[in-house]
């Protein structure tokens, strides 16, 4: 059975990739509607100010899940004993297995 961690680790970073993605392109695509008359001031008025911060923070938490995903870690673990990642730096032993 997949854990919910497990699943999180799979499918985070390529949704939150994914979505900075479409924010990203909604920020250029929705000047382009306002000069073809589709969306209308109010429309500009309350997505062109929020939309760039929204990308900006949908990109932050995409490298940081990315990180997330990549960073060393142990399967199974629940930080009980012998889950320590540290180790001896003399001997370049790992400690918990």
């Amino acid at each position: 059975m997949t854990s919910l961690v497990d699943l999180a680790r799979r499918t985070l970073p390529p949704g939150l990739t994914g979505l900075a993605g479409l924010a990203c392109a909604a920020c250029c695509v929705v000047p382009l509607l306002l000069v073809a008359g589709v969306v209308g001031g109010a429309g500009w008025a309350a997505v062109g100010r929020a939309l760039p911060g929204l990308t900006v923070v949908l990109a932050a938490a995409s490298v940081a899940a990315w990180w997330w995903v990549r960073r060393p870690h142990r399967r199974g673990c629940a930080g009980g004993s012998g889950c320590a990642c540290g180790g001896d730096r003399t001997t370049g032993v790992r400690s918990g297995g």
